[in-house]
């Protein structure tokens, strides 16, 4: 701790604070709980390289809710820096586009420039874009026809 906190890891209270990535190696070594809360804190508080390694070991944590706070740590670093590490990518990759890690790779889809994408995500963006724009052209087909549906009604009537 760098400041004289005490971290409370049985309540989780205070660990969006966390700025000591020590502090958290020592809390994974013995099991502490809310090491996926106190990621999102190192995503805030530290460097990328220093946040990544600890970030990519709560994505692997057994309890479901700190892995998917270590994913939101995850779209939080590729928010705040613009980029992810190699380690972050390949994490993101291998949970794939669902589940936990939807939201952290839409984040990193959104904040991180399409040319320093890799490949996959690249391809994710390209993917989702089509999607949106097939689903844009359904939506406004539907609402067209919904729309001359009405009015040949009204003119039956």
């Amino acid at each position: 701790m760098t400041d004289g906190r005490s971290w409370d890891w049985e309540s989780g209270e205070g660990l969006l604070g966390m700025d000591d990535p020590a502090e958290w190696d020592a809390a994974f070594e013995r099991g502490a709980q809310h090491l996926g809360t106190a990621a999102i804190g190192l995503a805030f508080r530290c460097s990328l390289e220093e946040a990544s390694p600890r970030i990519v070991r709560a994505m692997q944590l057994q309890d479901r809710a700190q892995r998917g706070y270590a994913f939101t740590a995850a779209g939080t670093a590729a928010r705040l820096n613009g980029e992810l590490t190699p380690e972050l990518y390949a994490a993101l990759r291998a949970e794939g586009h669902r589940g936990l890690a939807e939201n952290a790779i839409d984040d990193t889809l959104t904040f991180v420039p399409f040319r320093d994408l890799p490949p996959w995500f690249k391809w994710q963006m390209v993917r989702t874009t089509v999607a949106d724009k097939l689903e844009a052209w359904r939506l406004t087909a539907t609402d067209a026809a919904e729309d001359a549906w009405k009015a040949l009604r009204r003119r039956r009537s």
